[in-house]
């Protein structure tokens, strides 16, 4: 499977994605009206692509500008897709992998924060308890993208964490999150 970014330095360039039922990658259609969305929020910005997959969103986030990117990923085959497409963009220097599980990650560096947090969990398991942990690795100000199937039940924030915004693209959601000052 392949996937191509969109726009910015890496415009164009075609990246591998996992070939397995485990990953979704988000569309290009999506991404594109993600990234218009929030264009502003992006320049350098040290960004987290939670349950990365192909790392499409976060490649998509270094080639508009964003000054690094942490992908977060537990399974083997997709963390190898991430490391090759990685080495073929040639952005060792601003993109950082991390092989873990969100819970187990997020339990061990509770002080980590980011000014942009992408979410796109797998479509069969939600799992939206595990996302809302990500809610205490945003700084002040920070938004959280989540990608969720269609127009279903989303997270709704909590204390300092505000929904500012709900996109229905058919079969996928996009809700943003926002910490308060």
């Amino acid at each position: 499977m392949r996937v191509r970014l969109i726009a910015g330095k890496y415009g164009g360039r075609i990246l591998d994605a996992p070939d397995t039922s485990k990953t979704h990658p988000m569309s290009e259609r999506i991404r594109n009206a993600l990234f218009n969305s929030i264009g502003d929020e992006i320049e350098g910005k040290v960004v987290l692509d939670a349950f990365a997959g192909s790392g499409a969103v976060g490649f998509e986030a270094l080639s508009r500008g964003a000054k690094a990117v942490t992908f977060l990923e537990r399974d083997r085959i997709a963390s190898k897709v991430i490391d090759k497409n990685t080495m073929a963009l040639g952005c060792g220097d601003e993109a950082r992998l991390i092989r873990a599980s969100v819970t187990a990650w997020s339990e061990n560096n509770p002080g980590e924060q980011f000014d942009l947090i992408f979410a796109d969990p797998p479509y069969h398991d939600p799992q939206f308890s595990t996302v809302t942990r990500l809610f205490s690795h945003l700084k002040p100000g920070a938004l959280m993208v989540l990608s969720h199937p269609g127009r279903g039940e989303a997270p709704t924030g909590t204390k300092g964490i505000v929904v500012v915004d709900n996109r229905s693209y058919g079969t996928a959601s996009l809700t943003f999150f926002r910490r308060e000052m």
